[in-house]
């Protein structure tokens, strides 16, 4: 039996990025210099800048965008509908026509501490701060700190 540790499926992935096992990484683009740790799944449409470094059990979804020199904590969760649900008003699982899937950007220089929820359609600036267990609901300013649930500013300048 074949032990497969990683799923790479029609991605771009840059010159001295270092993609550790059990990763699944599907249609998307990771630049130059990044580290995407373990158990990291990061899939279609999602473009990674340079310098990016994402560590274990992250993941990220269709609709996000991460600028370069971004970290990512461990176990950072994206997420893309602001209503999901399982099937559509017929009744049938949904297919992708049936919701409107929302962009995130995560600006040049973030930084996303561990276990933050990051929800959809939201921008975080350049330089901003997440810290760890945050629930991340709308923009977060450049070069501010932002911790609780839901989130909330209690730096305004980095």
């Amino acid at each position: 039996m074949k032990n497969i540790t990683q799923v790479i499926d029609n991605c771009t992935i840059g010159k001295n990025t270092k993609v550790w096992n059990f990763v699944n990484l599907y249609g998307c683009v990771v630049g130059d210099d990044c580290i995407i740790g373990t158990f990291v799944e990061i899939q279609g449409g999602v473009r990674v800048g340079n310098n990016v470094k994402i560590e274990s059990h992250s993941f990220i979804c269709e609709g996000v965008t991460i600028e370069d020199d971004v970290f990512i904590g461990h176990h950072v969760v994206f997420t893309n509908d602001k209503y999901p649900q399982s099937t559509n008003i017929q009744g049938f699982l949904q297919k992708k026509e049936d919701w409107k899937i929302l962009k995130t950007i995560i600006q040049k220089g973030a930084s996303i501490g561990s276990n933050a929820t990051i929800l959809p359609g939201i921008t975080i600036g350049i330089g901003a701060r997440i810290g760890a267990g945050a629930v991340v609901t709308k923009d977060v300013p450049a070069h501010s700190v932002v911790v609780g649930n839901p989130a909330r500013v209690i730096s305004d300048h980095l």
